[in-house]
């Protein structure tokens, strides 16, 4: 057998036992593609604390969900989205908040509120407590008036508390460790004023919900 044909030979049996372990274990390449998504998401540079976005992953199709401050983010976040190779297609549902020089101010006294308190400092960018985006949104979660939003959803962000203001109305989303740093954020949030606080926060169950 030449060289050349021991070397074809080689990568013919690399790529059969690749795409067996694709074909067994279609599970592992799914969350191959979750988690590109996921970094393509986090590397826009203007998506931050006062936006929030998820998607989920199906059969070649990305959907988008959550909402944009700015106007550029929804159509940059689904560009980044375009980059991953077995995206097929995107449905965007990321909404685009309204321009609001009143929102601007809700939203900069509730950053300060919440990652200056001595409680929950740990949240805060360089504060020690790293939120694991590996981890979908469980479900099953219900507040008292329905279920909360983006259930089964994988989250991507850098903040563990997003703040979300819509002309006045406040909705804090995102992952905390326990029901007091909950509760916590959320007493600091009303004290902030506003049209009103809906508190979505999940708390983070690794053995329920990591992989």
């Amino acid at each position: 057998m030449t060289r050349h044909r021991r070397i074809s030979t080689a990568f013919l049996a690399i790529a059969v036992s690749a795409t067996a372990v694709w074909t067994a274990n279609p599970r592992l390449a799914a969350q191959t593609v979750v988690d590109a998504v996921r970094h393509e998401l986090l590397q826009l540079p203007y998506y931050g604390v006062f936006d929030f976005m998820s998607f989920t992953c199906q059969n070649g199709t990305v959907t988008l969900f959550g909402y944009a401050s700015t106007p550029t983010l929804r159509i940059d976040a689904e560009r980044a989205v375009r980059r991953v190779a077995a995206v097929e297609s995107i449905d965007d549902r990321i909404e685009a908040l309204p321009i609001s020089l009143s929102d601007d101010d809700i939203r900069w006294a509730l950053y300060y509120a919440i990652y200056r308190d001595p409680f929950l400092a740990r949240y805060a960018p360089a504060g020690g407590l790293l939120w694991g985006h590996r981890h979908t949104f469980p479900s099953g979660y219900l507040l008292p008036f329905g279920p909360i939003r983006f259930l089964g959803t994988e989250p991507a962000g850098d903040y563990p508390v997003h703040i979300i203001v819509d002309r006045g109305h406040v909705t804090l989303l995102g992952v905390v460790e326990d029901d007091r740093d909950k509760a916590r954020a959320e007493e600091l949030a009303r004290t902030v004023p506003s049209a009103g606080v809906v508190n979505e926060l999940t708390i983070d169950v690794p053995n329920q919900t990591e992989r």
